[in-house]
């Protein structure tokens, strides 16, 4: 039975309006349904984001393989560095732009009317990525980078909207560990991908069992592998379709709803749904009125907006930009990191699908033991140590792990020391998750105004995707060996492995020194935090109930 709660505002009638809305109720409201509901229907989203991101870097061998084989060759075929480039990086340069766009739609259009859009984007893009055609290698490379594209357009947008989502209906006591929550299912997107990749890879070499590279060059990559790569990706669209339906159903934020587009009625019923009580407005007595603040008209990157809120941006956008350049390198590549120290056999004694299974069920360990942990360990702990704390020692651990694989690196492309290499190796996954990673998306949810909210958390996850570009790009040929001719065919000379680990920790010590311009939002509502409530003076609140 729903309980009505009737709030009276007793204030003073000349310094009211109902330009504003009092959120205490929500600030404290205890755990509803509607919360953990809300954690599946927009982490669902997360979800299928990890897997379209990641899922291209198991595959990317065996496009190589199919469609850039060359005759009499002693190594297999693999993607030209402009193509390899293209099909792991387009994708995150759509999602930079998805991004921005998204982000400011949600601050225009609000973050219901446009969160469909960005799911059904991700459906039809999976699906166009999987059948992409062509005549020719380059054809088929060139559908699938424009289905990519599209593809990262549409998880940009779920980055500012999800969160500021989750964010905007949380309590102030919990909102850090939703927030987390919701970005945690990334970690299990990227474990699915590699269990989804390594379960097909498994089947199809079953039903058609080939020999390896060095004894039949040809016959190593059965026709049929070109079905197994389509398949991954186009088990992408799976999660989305799924969530579509529950994700229309959700309410649009109050936040949004009084702050924004003005309408408290409205606000008041959407809390009503959320919190499973009725909330009236009575405003012949001031009910859940406060102060409209003199300076609500103030304008994204106006002087006022720069003066308060310039230093945090340039934080959270800088934090964000680092911790991308670092992750997305090592994630995209970990099959060329686990190749160089030697925990991958060389690709000539592998089949084109023997070799996607050692891929695949390496990136699956990792992710287990590694990546999923840091999630989750974020989840538990950052509304009790906060999330500045859990940032810097994330960002200082990732440098410290960084440094002891790269500066004895000869020791670790020993037989007897990979073992090690990768516990370790695991750990800069542990603390990007249990780190920045996670801090960097629920951040600019908590500490910019309702009107830019989502605007700003675009802003601060396109620099992140900006970072995350480099990343894709730079470590791809910075990776290859000093010597000409042990680099990859087509590659030029490059830093080596060892060192671009080294680059690798140095970022991640930048990003460490920009984590400092971002305020710690631990117990503080959202209002405190955009300095919203600023100069308002608090009503008195009599609370009363009635069953």
């Amino acid at each position: 039975m729903a309980t009505s709660i009737e709030v009276a505002a007793a204030a003073n009638h000349e310094k009211q309006s109902l330009g504003g809305f009092d959120f205490h109720i929500m600030d404290k409201a205890k755990i509803q349904w509607y919360h953990l509901k809300a954690v599946v229907i927009t982490g669902m989203g997360f979800f299928t984001d990890a897997y379209d991101l990641f899922c291209i870097s198991l595959v990317t061998k065996l496009l190589g393989r199919i469609y850039y084989h060359q005759e009499a060759s002693s190594k297999p075929g693999s993607l030209p560095p402009n193509v390899a480039a293209a099909v792991n990086g387009v994708a995150l340069c759509g999602t930079l732009a998805g991004q921005l766009f998204f982000g400011w739609l949600g601050d225009k259009l609000g973050r219901k009317r446009v969160y469909g859009i960005t799911l059904m984007l991700m459906v039809f893009s999976s699906i166009g990525s999987a059948l992409s055609f062509g005549s020719s290698p380059e054809a088929v490379m060139a559908t699938l980078c424009f289905f990519r594209f599209w593809l990262g357009f549409g998880i940009g947008g779920d980055y500012p909207l999800s969160a500021t989502i989750m964010a905007e209906y949380s309590a102030k006591t919990t909102r850090g560990t939703f927030i987390a929550a919701v970005f945690a299912m990334q970690g299990f997107g990227i474990l699915a991908g590699g269990a989804v990749a390594v379960f097909i890879s498994h089947v199809f070499q079953k039903l058609f069992p080939a020999k390896p590279y060095s004894v039949d060059p040809v016959g190593s990559t059965p026709a049929e592998a070109d079905y197994v790569w389509r398949i991954i990706l186009l088990l992408g669209a799976l999660p989305a379709v799924l969530t579509y339906y529950w994700r229309l159903r959700l309410p649009e934020t109050p936040r949004y709803t009084a702050l924004v587009a003005k309408d408290q009625q409205k606000a008041c019923q959407d809390m009503s749904k959320v919190l499973n009580v009725e909330i009236q407005i009575d405003t012949k007595n001031n009910t859940i009125i406060t102060e409209e603040r003199n300076d609500s008209s103030f304008g994204l990157f106006s002087s006022q907006f720069l003066k308060q809120h310039g230093k945090h941006l340039l934080g959270t956008a800088a934090a964000w930009f680092f911790v991308d350049v670092a992750y997305y390198s090592q994630n995209l590549f970990q099959k060329d990191i686990f190749s160089a120290v030697g925990w991958l056999p060389a690709a000539k004694t592998m089949s084109a699908l023997d070799e996607l299974f050692k891929i695949s069920r390496a990136q699956f360990l990792i992710a287990l033991c590694g990546t999923v942990p840091g999630y989750w360990f974020t989840v538990a702990l950052i509304d009790r140590i906060g999330r500045f704390k859990i940032q810097a020692v994330g960002f200082f651990f990732m440098s410290a792990f960084m440094f002891a694989l790269a500066l004895p690196y000869n020791h670790w492309i020993a037989a007897r020391n990979h073992a090690w290499f990768v516990v370790i190796y695991g750990l800069t996954f542990f603390f990007a998750n249990f780190g920045p990673n996670a801090t960097t998306f629920i951040v600019p949810a908590e500490i910019f105004p309702a009107r830019f909210r989502s605007t700003c958390h675009g802003i601060s996850a396109a620099a992140g995707k900006a970072g995350a570009v480099v990343g894709a790009f730079g470590f791809l040929y910075a990776a290859q060996s000093q010597d000409k001719t042990k680099t990859d065919a087509r590659y030029p000379a490059g830093i080596g492995m060892k060192n671009s680990l080294i680059v690798l920790g140095v970022i991640n010590l930048f990003g460490l020194i920009f984590t400092f311009l971002v305020p710690e939002s631990k117990g503080k509502s959202l209002e405190e935090m955009s300095r919203e409530n600023e100069d308002q003076e608090q009503p008195n609140v009599d609370s009363s109930t009635r069953v």
